[in-house]
């Protein structure tokens, strides 16, 4: 039967990061479930970090969707995740501990790739391997787990049902990854006894919890429900659209959004691209409006060190220092381009309270040549000069401000430079790190 026009469909919106991740997503998701009766985590494992500030108390989110917090609330996992048993189970204890019921509210893809031990031992001898040379991974095992995917020789949640297969598959895959640990890193191998005992302890925990996420998305959007898809990471750490080598391993982009859970491109409504006001990143790579680089000596320029203190710029998974530099709005003009955005949401703008200039990236010279958006690959945008557009700061206190009238003017006129330059509408301004200290310029879901 063709379905009936005057069906009324639920409204999609996808939360993207358009920097080098840690843009303050998880908060903007918590504001927005509000408004959706579920939410998706579509790509990446758990290196990635939400950092949720309600009522005061902090939580740390690793692999769950940020809207477990929201009690009402279905949390689905895709296929485009990589699923680290041990993680998910111990994040799940973490939240039930603290009183939310999770795994009742949790669906997980059978499609969603594992992340075993041998991923993890490679991840590790691999950075090792490299020395100065390292790529800046959490260690974590994602990469690995990726790249067998990719080889389709991954053992997926579906596999954790089927004992004789799973086990055949292993003995296979831990051959592999053995010869490759102890004849090309020098490391341990690892126990095909042991790893099998592990993963199957997690079968009958999880089984509960496995759904055929795409035909479970399908349905609740038929059914009018709001659907919020949640990405980890950043743009420019999207493993086809970043800063390639220095990327991780999924596509962070909000096309992803439907290849990583299973719907259509067309059931993606409203993209709303998350920005610091100022840019941070973690690990290895270019980063053209560098300020400060806590191993670095040549980066230790003080607005830099004020920014990584008064952001408390800290990977809230790893812990590691987060190098920190001036908004690159030719940056997010790529990003903008790659994500098809609708709007932007500008986090942390409280963090720029009291400087006396702030300073706006809007291009670069590279080669003779005069830029205003983000070229490809590293080698080029390391040899990328910025070029500055520079502001007057405010002395007023931004913290905790709902009303975009009452920002000081000085931080309305670099925010209008930023929308203007870019060519997309702020529909959300963060002033603060708990869900109610944000300003409503135009709403995703309505």
């Amino acid at each position: 039967m063709p379905q009936n026009s005057s069906q009324h469909l639920g409204r999609n919106v996808v939360v993207i990061g358009t920097q080098w991740g840690d843009e303050g997503k998880g908060k903007v998701v918590d504001w927005l479930t509000d408004h959706a009766q579920a939410v998706v985590r579509f790509q990446g494992g758990h290196n990635a970090g939400h950092t949720l500030m309600i009522g005061g108390k902090k939580t740390i989110l690793r692999l769950i969707p940020s809207g477990i917090m929201h009690p009402k609330v279905i949390c689905y996992i895709g296929n485009g995740v990589v699923l680290s048993p041990e993680a998910l189970f111990k994040e799940i204890a973490e939240l039930e501990s603290a009183g939310l019921n999770v795994s009742s509210r949790l669906r997980i893809s059978e499609a969603a790739t594992l992340i075993l031990p041998y991923h993890v031992a490679i991840d590790h001898a691999r950075e090792k391997k490299k020395g100065d040379a390292k790529i800046g991974t959490t260690g974590r095992g994602i990469g690995p787990a990726y790249e067998d995917k990719v080889a389709r020789r991954a053992l997926r949640v579906q596999d954790l049902f089927y004992p004789e297969q799973f086990a055949a598959k292993l003995r296979e895959n831990l051959e592999y990854h053995n010869f490759v640990l102890k004849n090309y890193y020098q490391a341990p191998e690892l126990d095909f006894a042991n790893t099998l005992a592990e993963a199957m302890s997690y079968a009958e925990r999880i089984k509960a919890m496995v759904t055929d996420v795409s035909s479970a998305l399908y349905a609740a959007e038929q059914a009018g429900q709001n659907l919020l898809f949640e990405g980890a990471q950043g743009t420019l750490l999207d493993i086809d659209h970043g800063t390639y080598p220095y990327v991780t391993s999924s596509n962070c982009v909000a096309g992803n959004a439907a290849a990583g859970s299973g719907v259509g491109p067309a059931s993606l409504h409203y993209i709303l691209g998350i920005t610091k006001a100022y840019c941070t990143r973690v690990g290895a790579g270019p980063f053209p409006s560098e300020l400060y680089d806590h191993e670095n000596p040549a980066k230790q320029d003080p607005i830099g060190i004020r920014l990584a203190d008064i952001g408390k710029e800290f990977g809230s998974v790893t812990g590691r220092p987060r190098r920190t530099g001036w908004l690159d709005a030719a940056a997010l003009k790529r990003s903008i381009q790659i994500n098809g955005l609708t709007g932007l949401c500008i986090t942390k703008l409280d963090v720029l309270d009291g400087l006396e200039t702030i300073r706006l990236c809007v291009g670069y010279r590279l080669d003779g040549k005069t830029l205003d958006v983000l070229p490809r690959g590293a080698e080029s945008v390391a040899r990328c000069e910025p070029i500055y557009e520079d502001f007057p700061g405010w002395k007023g206190s931004t913290y905790g401000i709902r009303d975009w009238n009452k920002l000081p003017i000085e931080a309305q006129h670099y925010l209008r430079r930023v929308e203007n330059f870019c060519g997309k509408p702020i529909a959300m301004v963060s002033t603060g790190p708990d869900r109610d200290e944000t300003i409503l310029l135009q709403h995703p879901f309505e």
